[in-house]
């Protein structure tokens, strides 16, 4: 069909129904939260007005096992922690090498050649997130490979498996990023600790090059994507893991002092409370929630437990 042809037809379908919208109040619209409200003169269709003309952004990451899984890998963990009983001491914190590996489909920031000084900044908001809790992250070195199969790289994909086991550095206590543009709407993901000793050379944490800071991905563009998904590489959970269920049998992310949450949080929603029967707000604060970059700012000290707990017990030293 014309190209022309199809972006006519698709205007004049989106004017119809803007018209429709502004004529009556009897049009069904979704069931989106919030999209309307009720005032007694009528239906408010500001927002899903806005919804059709601008282009609605969420964050995405796959790292979200089953509850089967999640109990396979706690098995496996209280297994692991007994054999290593008090032969080692907890690693309360620690300096972990980077190294990161930029791939892109050539030159500049928009074909995700992104700058040192975009991956110094990253560094900087790793250190930021995680010194409170003892961790300190050095870039060891930048590697740059051009790879158009690469750069689009999916999650589990036969590319991404080629890519790192090509790249890969380190032992299982080193971090190495990789920076792509995977699409699929994905800003990133991760390896658990335990997956490390099955598959070394697949460990380590996926982000899209715009998620860096200024990269210009709106509003995961403040480095957090990154924050994110090295929770997961040291062994945290999302904060609405198993929804509301908080013990290990029926879901939870496992941390006791990570408020229940049925669902992911996107945008800023300060003072939802998704799981009124259990105490606390949904901690959308969390770097480990889907709220956006500029909203979320904090592990707790839960996190931090479990975060060292996992790295002693899987990376350390190994």
């Amino acid at each position: 069909m014309n190209r022309n042809l199809v972006l006519c037809t698709v205007l004049l379908a989106t004017a119809g129904l803007l018209a429709a919208f502004s004529v009556t109040s009897k049009v069904p619209v979704t069931n989106a939260q919030g999209v309307f409200k009720e005032d007694g003169r009528g239906k408010d269709f500001s927002n899903e007005i806005r919804a059709i003309k601008e282009k609605v952004k969420e964050r995405k990451c796959p790292v979200h096992p089953s509850s089967d899984a999640v109990r396979a890998m706690e098995g496996h963990f209280a297994i692991e922690r007994a054999k290593r009983g008090g032969a080692i001491l907890e690693a309360t914190g620690g300096t972990i090498n980077v190294y990161f590996h930029v791939i892109n489909k050539g030159s500049g920031i928009a074909n995700g050649d992104v700058s040192d000084s975009m991956i110094n900044a990253q560094m900087r908001v790793l250190n930021d997130a995680f010194a409170p809790w003892g961790w300190s992250f050095i870039l060891e070195s930048v590697d740059r490979t051009t790879n158009a199969t690469w750069y689009t790289a999916g999650y589990g994909s036969n590319a991404e498996r080629e890519m790192k086991s090509a790249l890969r550095q380190g032992s299982a206590d080193d971090l190495n990023i990789y920076s792509l543009n995977p699409g699929g709407g994905l800003l990133g993901w991760a390896t658990f600790p335990s997956s490390y000793k099955p598959q070394p050379e697949q460990d380590g944490v996926v982000v899209l090059f715009g998620s860096l800071p200024r990269g210009g991905e709106e509003p995961y563009d403040e480095g957090d994507t990154a924050t994110h998904e090295v929770g997961h590489w040291m062994g945290l959970y999302h904060t609405f893991q198993g929804g509301c269920a908080r013990n290990e049998t029926r879901g939870g992310d496992l941390v006791a002092d990570t408020s229940a949450e049925s669902g992911p949080a996107f945008g800023c929603p300060v003072g939802r409370d998704s799981c009124p029967r259990l105490p606390g707000l949904d901690p959308v604060t969390n770097f480990m929630d889907y709220t956006d970059d500029s909203c979320m700012f904090q592990f707790s000290a839960g996190q931090d437990t479990r975060m060292d707990a996992q790295f002693t017990t899987y990376r350390l030293g190994n």
